[in-house]
């Protein structure tokens, strides 16, 4: 006996709710034990911001919490801070940072560099990656107003994911890898309608400053895309990791740096 469509239909919209949680269980430390698979979650790719906005406020308010109300040193609360980002989205996008660096320092065709990327050890071109992302991402956290720490964070924990959303709108998947169902469900009609969202949102929380950060997102995914291709041709779940940690970094550059101007 055949199923109704009514049970087909709602098999289909739990599918696709079990979708989103599954993008946020798979972009944070969070339990939630979701049964879905990586197409289902790469479905809602676009609305990737969104939950970067969910992930800042958590991490927003953490670093309310230890640098405006506790008053902890700016320099150990910005250590604190960036080590409660990257350990609350679970490693991914970091590790994705230092695969990346290591394929950057290889010299010969695409195929070498892609497969010294997915390599599991790491190399001297993957800890400079780390060092210079995560030294100018603590140094901005730690240069920030402590009063607007709370919106700097949100801001560039969205502007994170918009940049994973634009890498992947102007990228080429590689064939075979955790990031190709991400790239290729993204297209250029919905990153324009991420970045609305996503600039809505900016200045609803921050005013222009809002706005500017999440522009150095959609700029920094679009930056990552262009020297992937250049170097590597195709693109990877690395990659996409590589643009979120970017992000961020030039996100809270630059809104604190027009802060302090």
């Amino acid at each position: 006996m055949s199923s109704s469509p009514y049970l087909k239909d709602k098999n289909k919209e739990v599918r696709k709710i079990n979708g989103f949680f599954g993008l946020i269980s798979f972009s944070t430390i969070l339990p939630l034990n979701i049964h879905t698979t990586i197409e289902e979650m790469a479905s809602f790719t676009w609305i990737w911001p969104i939950i970067g906005g969910l992930i800042g406020i958590i991490v927003g308010t953490f670093g309310f919490l230890i640098a405006d109300l506790f008053h902890l040193p700016i320099l150990i609360a910005a250590a604190l801070i960036y080590s409660f980002s990257i350990w609350f989205t679970g490693f991914h996008h970091l590790d994705g940072l230092i695969d990346f660096g290591d394929g950057m320092m290889v010299h010969g065709s695409p195929e070498k560099k892609i497969e010294v990327m997915r390599d599991k050890r790491i190399g001297t071109g993957g800890i400079a990656y780390l060092l210079m992302v995560g030294l100018i991402t603590f140094a901005a956290i730690g240069s920030a107003p402590v009063v607007l720490i709370f919106y700097l964070l949100l801001i560039s924990e969205i502007a994170a994911k918009l940049g994973i959303v634009t890498c992947a709108a102007f990228s080429k998947a590689f064939p075979d890898g955790t990031g190709r169902p991400f790239i290729e469900f993204m297209s250029k009609k919905k990153l324009l309608l991420s970045f609305i969202i996503s600039l809505a949102l900016g200045f609803i929380i921050f005013k222009n400053i809002g706005i500017v950060g999440i522009t150095m997102g959609l700029l920094s995914g679009a930056i990552i895309a262009v020297i992937t291709k250049k170097s590597f041709t195709w693109a990877t779940g690395d990659v996409l990791g590589t643009s979120n940690e970017v992000a961020r970094m030039l996100a809270l550059v630059i809104m604190v740096t027009l802060l302090l101007i």
